[in-house]
């Protein structure tokens, strides 16, 4: 077992119903507050993480003010998510981790695996995978606190085999979690995940750190599918979907069920609704990331590409309300 009571209790959860937890990955302009309560009314994940943020604009006079958004929890989300941190300064990252403490989280996890160029050329991310000195002191900064610090990370930056030295690296810092992409940083998304690495890095956690709950990530579209990798590579702890969720934002379902265009456009309803009241608390928001979310909606529908066009031409919450009026009352076949 790890040394945080939090993320035993997570665990234990999950074995005492014979199977992994499940998480929901953290993922840039998605994984606010508004959408991680649409997904736990559709069906929530053991676990929730914020968008990913930069440790230095926590406590940054100035770019403080931007995090306002992405840092919110509103008072009705169960569970609260995990933040989220990315940076490459052991001050920055000891400062963050006390602000986060005020702000009520209860646990960190740092991100060594973004891929986003403009990260890289900050020195952190998925470039932190070539410079193990600064990611030590990201590990060491962000441990100035009693919240329990996870990991997540890749393969490598370009080439699968740095794992061997990457990963044991990682698992020597005895984290409670490490999250694995399986993939690099060079692949991006253009290949499969590795699957055939899980077992050698499960071998990888029990021999190094075997109070480390290992959690994987990497083209897992649906709770059924995390439940048959679980099965097939005993060991792994975890299983993280990403990308699945714009397929299906019912994927944390134990058993799949045909969902009517109905409940989807009620949950589209439902984003709306908890958009405008985001704004209404005078947190900043812009309209434009919402609309990658449409297509979840109406994937499948009668007419899908025409009314997937109509709502990217939207400019206000209304406008997609009207969308919505026009879809459920058959005038896309008139």
């Amino acid at each position: 077992m790890t040394q945080s009571e939090y993320w035993n209790r997570i665990a234990n959860k999950a074995k005492s119903e014979d199977r992994p937890f499940f998480s929901l990955a953290p993922m840039e302009a998605v994984t606010g507050s508004v959408f991680r309560r649409v997904v736990a009314k559709a069906c929530a994940p053991d676990v929730f993480y914020t968008e990913f943020t930069n440790a230095l604009s926590i406590t940054h006079p100035i770019a403080k003010k931007t995090t306002k958004g992405r840092l919110y929890i509103d008072p009705l989300e169960n569970p609260k998510p995990i933040i989220q941190l990315w940076g490459n300064n052991k001050e920055d990252f000891a400062k963050a981790v006390a602000e986060v403490e005020k702000d009520g989280y209860e646990a960190i996890d740092l991100n060594m695996g973004c891929p986003d160029i403009a990260v890289i050329k900050n020195h952190s991310g998925s470039d932190l995978i070539r410079h193990f000195d600064t990611a030590q002191e990201v590990i060491d900064g962000a441990r100035e606190t009693d919240l329990p610090v996870t990991i997540k990370t890749r393969l490598g930056y370009s080439e699968v085999d740095e794992y061997k030295t990457w990963l044991p690296f990682l698992l020597k810092q005895q984290a409670p979690v490490l999250t694995v992409h399986l993939r690099t940083r060079e692949e991006m998304s253009k290949v499969p995940a590795h699957y055939e690495l899980i077992d050698e890095i499960v071998k990888m956690r029990d021999e190094l750190a075997p109070d480390t709950l290992l959690q994987i990530n990497g083209d897992i579209m649906d709770y059924q599918q995390g439940m048959q990798l679980y099965k097939e590579h005993p060991g792994v702890d975890g299983i993280m979907i990403g990308r699945g969720i714009f397929q299906n934002p019912f994927a944390f379902e134990k058993e799949p069920k045909e969902h009517s265009s109905e409940e989807l456009l009620g949950l589209l309803r439902y984003q709306l609704d908890l958009y405008d009241e985001f704004v209404a608390k005078g947190i900043p928001g812009h309209f434009a990331p919402l609309q990658r979310f449409f297509k979840i909606y109406v994937r499948g529908m009668k007419h899908a590409a025409e009314i997937r066009n109509d709502l990217m031409s939207t400019k206000t919450t209304d406008d997609a309300r009207a969308i919505i009026d026009k879809i459920e009352s058959n005038g896309y076949d008139n």
